[in-house]
């Protein structure tokens, strides 16, 4: 909790004027609120009087007066502290969400390789709501409480010592069953979020990939499988707001026995004499409403704690993204303005994890403008190597140059400059087609454009769109196929135009026709440029300079396309079977 108070002051400290004009306002309204209810005993008093034959009624006017007027003061001051928190609740919850999405886009990969789509979600939806409404609800609500338990307590013992300890006599057992039942329900609310988090999780990747849940009748099993993720978050959901409903209604139980105890003691401090008859009537109704003002506001808070308690866990869970390293960079490296194309790996091994090596001993020498190609099985450790080049994870052991010079003296901003990606599955931002082009150069101009969607093979394609490249696409609304999209992709790389080129498996999703436009734009986009190329289909490198064919993270054999059938080794059955197949195809 005191993390998460932290998190919330650092948030609310910019704000601190107007929170002491709540504050303010607050003790004001709190104040005019306590003082009613000895108006109303007053009032009480003065018509007992006149009741009992008394000509002046005077008095009970004034009363009235001054009790309207309170009445007033309090709404004013009610009404400054909820548009003021209200203000102060939306700027900063709109500052906790730009400062949120920051630092998510200053995560380095492995946080999202080890991240579900529906775990970061979470943090911008449910945390990040549940933070806003405690802000706006909450907060306040409970200084309004604290100061109207204040100001009751002070006012008790002016008016009458002995009453107040009467009235006072079952906060203890209050304060009891109410820490028992709140700390349950602080480990119920942790867990409650953990299970929004798991949920989020599971329907996100069915929704990714439902056409495939669809494509082989898994429905049922989807429906099964969430219905049990469901069942614990129901489980959950029960445990955390039943504690605080039992709270509820339990210091209601105490308020009631508590003024039946008041009233009884006042009755019989009356009959002993200890008490004058004509102020009982009044002064036992003001105790009463003081019972109910100290129970009140302990009943507000309890109930506000749901809300509390889910705006403390949620400012955890963000917590633990902004405690997430980012991607820096060391105080000495350089910024480079180019790259001329040498590529070496020395000696390279690399871990996800610290135990499970994915590369090992791997050696590369690749010359300016040369297309080297890797090939081996999934898990081979294509994609790694990819990773590595783009400084997407860091190496353990041995060293990766540029033009002889270690990436990891290299600013990542300025080497990722100067390396392109054509991913295998290829993204489409929501925006224009003209703007998911230029999306590593917005101030290209649509002549620069309409260039590279030419060089790419996309060109005709955009134009027989209703708006061109004015039409607006996005990821799950798009008019363009798989391999458009690939196109597309590779368009926005030549955009950049890149001094070293990575294409991961770029033909891999796509038919036989499409697949010779995406080879026609990949041998324009690698002319005169240094580039690696990730291939299942080999029949798309038999062009490359240099063929590498990894096993279990090893390089087991490496040549030209030619000098490798002639081995006659894995790279040839790898060959031989696969052209076997499309042939049967």
């Amino acid at each position: 909790m005191k993390e998460s108070l932290k998190y919330f002051w650092h948030y609310l400290k910019e704000y601190k004027f107007k929170l002491a004009l709540v504050i303010i306002s607050v003790l004001f309204s709190m104040y005019f609120v306590v003082r009613t209810p000895e108006f109303i005993g007053e009032a009480i008093n003065e018509l007992t009087k006149y009741l009992a034959g008394s000509q002046d009624k005077s008095q009970f006017f004034n009363v009235v007066f001054m009790m309207a007027l309170f009445a007033g003061l309090s709404w004013i001051f009610s009404l400054v502290q909820n548009v003021v928190m209200t203000k102060i609740s939306g700027d900063a919850t709109d500052h906790m969400r730009k400062d949120l999405f920051s630092k998510i886009e200053r995560l380095p990969i492995r946080f999202f390789d080890q991240s579900s789509d529906g775990e970061i979600l979470s943090r911008f939806t449910s945390d990040l709501d549940n933070i806003s409404n405690t802000l706006n609800q909450s907060i306040h609500q409970i200084i309004s409480n604290v100061a109207m338990l204040g100001f009751t307590l002070v006012l008790m013992f002016m008016n009458h010592v002995e009453l107040s300890f009467v009235a006072l006599s079952t906060v203890p057992f209050m304060l009891i069953i109410a820490t028992v039942i709140l700390k349950k329900a602080q480990v119920a609310m942790a867990q409650q979020q953990r299970r929004i988090g798991e949920m989020n999780g599971f329907a996100d990747e069915r929704f990714t990939g439902q056409k495939l849940v669809i494509a082989n009748g898994l429905q049922e099993d989807s429906i099964k499988n969430f219905k049990e993720y469901n069942e614990k978050l129901f489980q959950a959901t029960f445990k955390s707001t039943l504690y605080p409903n039992l709270l509820f209604p339990t210091l209601q139980g105490l308020q009631m026995v508590t003024s039946g105890i008041v009233i009884f003691y006042g009755a019989w401090m009356t009959t002993c004499g200890r008490l004058p008859l004509e102020e009982a009537a009044g002064l036992l109704f003001v105790y009463t409403q003081y019972v109910r003002m100290i129970y009140q506001p302990l009943s507000q808070i309890a109930s506000q704690f749901t809300q509390m308690q889910l705006a403390f866990t949620g400012a955890q869970r963000i917590m633990e993204i902004m405690n997430e390293p980012e991607e820096v960079d060391n105080p000495n490296s350089i910024t480079i303005d180019g790259i001329q194309g040498n590529v070496e790996l020395d000696n390279v091994s690399f871990a996800y994890d610290e135990d499970n090596y994915v590369l090992k001993d791997i050696n590369i020498k690749v010359d300016q403008g040369m297309m080297v190609a890797l090939v081996g099985h999934t898990g081979s450790g294509k994609t790694t190597i990819m990773n590595l080049l783009n400084r997407f994870y860091d190496i353990e052991k041995g060293s990766i140059k540029f033009d002889g010079t270690d990436i990891r003296t290299i600013t990542k901003a300025s080497l990722r400059n100067h390396v392109g990606i054509v991913l295998q599955d290829s993204v489409v931002f929501t925006g224009t087609v003209h703007d998911n082009i230029a999306f590593g150069k917005r101030d290209a101009s649509r002549e620069e454009v309409i260039s590279v969607a030419k060089k790419a093979h996309i060109h005709d394609f955009i134009m027989t769109l209703e708006e061109g490249y004015d039409t607006l696409v996005s990821e799950s609304n798009s008019a363009m196929s798989v391999g458009q999209k690939q196109l597309l992709s590779i368009a926005r790389t030549m955009l950049v135009n890149p001094d070293l080129l990575i294409l991961d498996e770029a033909t891999s999703n796509v038919d036989t026709v499409t697949e010779h436009q995406i080879q026609a734009a990949m041998d324009e986009i690698v002319k005169g440029r240094t580039s690696f190329v990730i291939a299942h289909r080999l029949k798309t490198i038999l062009e490359a300079d240099h063929i590498i064919v990894l096993q279990n993270g090893k390089i087991i054999e490496e040549g030209t396309h030619q000098s490798l059938l002639d081995d006659q080794g894995h790279y040839s059955e790898l060959y031989h079977n696969q052209f076997v197949f499309e042939s049967y195809q």
